[in-house]
């Protein structure tokens, strides 16, 4: 295969596997605080519309990022409301707001989407020494310098072990003195608001436009590549371009006209994603609390 053609999938991979990896890397801490939020595909989609409108208004992609992480976080607020306060069930409230989200942005998509001229984040070109250049954008840069900034909060931070105690063992993290309904509050927040980012990264970033059904299930890719990368900001990172190359190589076997179904290509990146799951989730390495809303003994 020609070096041209290898960094163009490389490039298409890297965008494909942005707003995967903001997405993931949010619900990696929301899930290591306990809570499982199946309501990612939701914030995401109203993140995407939220960001495009701020964009066109403000005349500002950067005010688009801002607009579409405040909308995931505001979701996140209600979902953490329910599933928090009012200890409701937490996969029943996510599929809520998934319908809440897709109801909502279906009566706003035919004036949003004739809006043009919408300012969007360019790629820049990054130099790879002895090799061409590869190009991302600024929410696909972002999401790989979070990688790291994640795995470390995690893992060496005070907040960070008190969040993954509560995920663990949350009436011994509440002896320790950690509040642990304020701990996963803020992890809701949180990945809410990195979800609506990931929305943003699909509207004004790696397309620009918006569409019903925009996400197209990207959500619960999403929610894959936490368990697949076994709720590992760097095993989400290895995961997310996992599927970002199953993506471009649909588009790019469409291009060549290679001698496949189309149907199998535009498969192919779901199909990845549930060989991935058989694969990885053979041992069971989630938070040992996960999804059992909380209560004080």
């Amino acid at each position: 295969m020609h070096a041209g053609v290898v960094v163009s999938l490389v490039c298409a991979s890297i965008a494909v596997a942005a707003p995967l990896l903001l997405a993931a890397l949010g619900e990696i801490v929301v899930e290591r605080s306990g809570v499982i939020n199946v309501g990612i595909e939701g914030m995401m989609l109203v993140g995407a519309f939220a960001a495009f409108a701020a964009a066109h208004a403000a005349g500002s992609a950067l005010a688009g990022a801002v607009a579409g992480c405040a909308s995931g976080a505001l979701l996140a607020a209600l979902f953490a409301l329910m599933a928090v306060r009012y200890r409701a069930d937490q996969v029943v409230t996510g599929t809520a707001l998934n319908i809440l989200a897709l109801g909502l942005t279906g009566v706003v998509t035919p004036s949003l989407s004739s809006l043009q001229h919408t300012p969007s984040f360019h790629p820049y070109s990054l130099r790879v020494p002895g090799g061409q250049p590869v190009t991302a954008d600024a929410l696909s840069i972002l999401a790989l310098i979070l990688v790291p900034v994640i795995g470390i909060f995690l893992s060496k931070t005070r907040t960070g072990l008190r969040l993954r105690s509560a995920g663990e063992y949350p009436n011994a993290a509440a002896d320790a003195g950690a509040n642990v309904p304020r701990l996963a509050t803020g992890a809701i927040l949180f990945g809410g608001g990195m979800a609506g980012l990931a929305g943003a990264c699909l509207s004004i970033a790696y397309t620009v436009g918006v569409a019903q059904g925009l996400t197209n299930g990207r959500g619960f890719i999403a929610l894959a590549v936490v368990i697949v990368g076994r709720w590992s900001p760097a095993g989400a990172l290895l995961a997310s371009l996992l599927f970002g190359a199953a993506s471009a190589l649909q588009a790019w076997g469409q291009a060549i006209d290679l001698r496949l179904p189309y149907q199998f290509l535009l498969a192919l990146p779901y199909l990845v994603t549930i060989a991935a799951l058989v694969f990885r989730a053979s041992r069971n390495l989630s938070p040992a609390s996960l999804g059992v809303p909380y209560e004080a003994e």
